[in-house]
């Protein structure tokens, strides 16, 4: 079993930054890759950023390219989420996900075995 932490989440204006972060506790060496979802009020939830444990490659919706980033560090076992020159369209509640199984999308949620319990991210215009 793998446990995950969300936190950092708060409200920004328009055009600042946050840093969410995830820990990771349990059976972490099981893990093959983990995401950043997010859900808005009345959307569907959406795969936002993933990074694959062992090769470190990371993939972003077009929506964020450019603005967020999405890192590990194994040593403190924690993922995290730098989003900057954030908009109102990125208003959502946040998760973390992670994967213990291959073939999965890196977008569809069903690729997960294990999130967290969110993290609220609000951006005022």
């Amino acid at each position: 079993q793998v446990q995950l932490a969300e936190s950092g989440g708060g409200s920004v204006p328009a055009g600042g930054s946050l840093r969410l972060s995830c820990a990771v506790a349990g059976n972490t060496g099981s893990l093959l890759f983990m995401a950043w979802f997010r859900q808005a009020p009345g959307k569907e939830r959406e795969g936002v950023a993933v990074i694959f444990i062992r090769s470190r490659g990371t993939y972003y919706v077009d929506s964020v390219k450019g603005r967020f980033s999405v890192s590990q560090d194994n040593d403190e076992n924690t993922l995290y989420l730098q989003m900057n020159s954030l908009n109102h369209e990125d208003t959502a509640m946040y998760y973390c996900a992670a994967a213990n199984r291959d073939g999965g999308r890196w977008r569809d949620s069903a690729a997960y075995a294990f999130w967290g319990q969110g993290t609220q991210v609000t951006v005022s215009s």
